[in-house]
């Protein structure tokens, strides 16, 4: 009996290291992700070192230390003393906690085994890429196209994954999953793409009309228009708050980027509970 406490106590420990690990991790990959949004929103390289928006100086690597740094130089620069955007700190944060929800959400929700660890890094570099799109169309209204390439690569690696993983490791199989994927991604991408017509662009953007392709193709027909109905409902609480509070007009623009990334990212992992609980309410 002593022993198998021992052994659960030694399971709990390793498994809270791991997500602390995670979470260290998505730490440094906040600070990254946050230059990525500014730099690709800009179509800037992505290459080069990082520089204070105030005074243009080359900050060292001592600077970069996530949360520590900020904390450190108590939120300012070293150079020229200009306070940094409160967002440096909260986005490493909310990153390293994506990405140990991430992991733990593939691991434990999903009806694949433990041991693959290739999807469940999948999934991460999802959510990463996910997260550079959000900040993106929050900060700037524009989801850049190479985070959409990104995506698309990802579902693909997705795709490939679960086929072998169902049996159909041959050219034929694959490519016939690949092939209802698109067609998948085409009918989620079509309502978007008439509003998109439409409104002449001033209902919806492109670049949100190619995220619902790409939600469609990662998730199927059925989860990829249920993500667009999270997105909507999402989408209208957060314009019913906004108007009721009066820090928004009826003809206010919203970012409706973050929202399909809500209902992707809710899908992901919600899938069956989900179909399930809206079967139950709609009948369908």
């Amino acid at each position: 009996m002593i022993h198998e406490s021992y052994s659960m106590n030694q399971c709990y420990t390793k498994l809270f290291s791991m997500y602390i690990s995670i979470f260290i991790i998505g730490l440094f990959f906040g600070s990254f992700l946050n230059v990525l949004a500014d730099r690709l929103s800009f179509g800037k390289t992505i290459m080069g070192r990082s520089k204070c928006d105030a005074c243009n100086h080359e900050l060292a690597w001592n600077d970069l230390i996530p949360i520590i740094s900020f904390l450190w130089l108590q939120g300012k620069c070293r150079y020229c003393k200009k306070p940094f955007s409160i967002q440096y700190p909260l986005v490493e944060i909310f990153t390293g906690v994506i990405f140990a929800c991430t992991w733990y959400l593939s691991t434990e929700r999903l009806p694949v085994p433990p041991d693959a660890y290739f999807l469940h890094v999948i999934h991460v570099a999802m959510a990463a890429v996910l997260i550079v799109m959000l900040l993106a169309d929050l900060r700037y209204q524009v989801i850049p196209d190479e985070l959409q390439i990104a995506l698309v690569l990802l579902g693909l690696a997705k795709i490939i994954f679960v086929s072998y993983a169902l049996g159909n490791a041959h050219a034929l199989g694959i490519s016939k999953d690949i092939g209802m994927a698109l067609l998948y991604g085409v009918g989620v991408m079509a309502p978007l793409l008439l509003v998109f017509f439409l409104t002449k662009g001033r209902g919806m953007g492109f670049g949100d009309v190619k995220l619902a392709f790409i939600m469609g193709f990662i998730l199927g027909l059925l989860s990829g228009f249920l993500a667009l109905y999270i997105a909507f409902v999402a989408g209208g609480i957060v314009g019913g708050i906004m108007l009721l509070t009066k820090k928004g007009k009826r003809k206010s623009k919203i970012a409706f980027g973050p929202f399909l990334i809500l209902g992707l990212y809710i899908m992901l992992f919600f899938e069956s509970d989900l179909i399930l609980l809206l079967s139950r309410l709609y009948g369908f």
